[in-house]
């Protein structure tokens, strides 16, 4: 059987939600959208399922797949519904929905649902992707409400730049954010993981009925470009791992894989791995992107093919054949090799595909 896998390790996964709530003292629900970035939503969700207030994720497609391996915690729609008729399904799982736009909020007052729903009205505070403009906020909430199609409102809105740790736009978000609620007696959600983990002193007040959104931050990678001290306290869930399948000891002057992109300098020795892009290992990893070996770290080298991908096993005499390969998890940080790749760990983990997934901890 091909050894390529990643292994979940579900104990970091609790150890991460868990200090979401600890460091912005607020109720949490646990982002687990696009299969839960690439981990397993069911399994990610079941492992959390007696520690979450709640899940959120981006349509009534993944809800409904929660729901249908029994989880029965609330589960949030953040981007809502696309569909008027998607209603009447958002009534029977007892879901909540985000509220983004006014076709949105007339499909409510126009739909026939008889139990009252909850809804996130989205404030657009600077991000300009979703949300309402704030000249219409309070209009909406007053709407909703007088409606009778809804039970509760939570205000809501999204940080376009929380990752960047020396930029104000977030505070003048806020600042948005709080004019635009002035008056309203609500609940309130806007910390996704970087303004969890970087931005504690924009929230001094946080009230332990709000609610803050940790998704990247759950599966243990850094939002952020450079090191923060809460951020190195997450434990990587990840760990992408295969095996060395061949071995070729090259002369100097010799070219690797597609395209010669690298040509050895000196005598080198050679290691095949099975990992490739239709594995979701980014293809565009460059020479010199950090790898694992046996516990040692080297390097790839050479174009990452579709199936395999070589590194370099000169300083490793003891590898070989068999040898275990950690492509990011506990050692290879995803954030290193996300950078060296000129891309996100988002992306790294969203793209996996083909891998075996084993579950640890659960």
């Amino acid at each position: 059987m091909r050894p390529a896998r990643a292994l979940i390790d579900l104990q970091a996964l609790r150890h991460n939600y868990q200090l979401a709530r600890d460091v912005s003292g607020a109720r949490a629900l646990a982002v687990v959208k696009a299969d839960g970035y690439g981990h397993g939503a069911v399994r990610c969700a079941q492992a959390l399922a007696e520690q979450a207030d709640g899940f959120a994720v981006a349509c009534i497609e993944e809800a409904l797949q929660l729901r249908d391996a029994g989880i029965g915690a609330p589960i949030l729609l953040l981007e809502g519904f696309f569909e008027a008729d998607e209603l009447p399904l958002i009534e029977q799982h007892g879901l909540w929905c985000v509220v983004h736009s006014l076709w949105q909020l007339e499909a409510i007052e126009r739909s026939t649902v008889t139990t009252p729903l909850q809804v996130w009205l989205k404030l657009d505070s600077g991000m300009h992707r979703v949300g309402l403009h704030p000249a219409d906020y309070q209009e909406a909430y007053r709407r909703l409400l007088a409606s009778g199609k809804v039970a509760k409102i939570v205000l809501m809105s999204h940080f376009a730049r929380a990752d960047e740790l020396d930029c104000p736009r977030s505070a003048e978000q806020l600042a948005v954010f709080e004019q635009a609620r002035q008056g309203l007696a609500a609940e309130v959600s806007l910390r996704n993981s970087p303004a969890v983990l970087g931005w504690p002193e924009l929230f001094p007040q946080q009230r332990p009925s709000d609610w803050v959104r940790p998704g990247i931050m759950l599966y243990g990678a850094t939002p952020f470009e450079q090191a923060q001290a809460t951020a190195a306290r997450l434990q990587p869930v990840m760990t992408l791992e295969s095996k060395i399948i061949a071995v070729r000891d090259l002369p100097a002057g010799e070219p690797v894989g597609y395209g010669a992109r690298f040509v050895s300098e000196r005598p080198t020795r050679v290691g095949v791995v099975a990992m490739g892009y239709a594995d979701g290992y980014p293809r565009h990893a460059p020479t010199g992107t950090p790898v694992a070996v046996d516990g040692q770290l080297t390097r790839l080298i050479g174009r990452v093919s579709m199936d395999m991908l070589t590194v370099d096993l000169s300083d490793l005499p003891g590898a070989g054949l068999g040898s275990r390969v950690e492509f990011w998890g506990k050692q290879v940080l995803a954030s290193d090799v996300a950078a060296r790749a000129e891309t996100i760990p988002y992306q790294l983990f969203c793209n996996l595909r083909r891998v075996r997934m084993h579950y640890l901890g659960g």
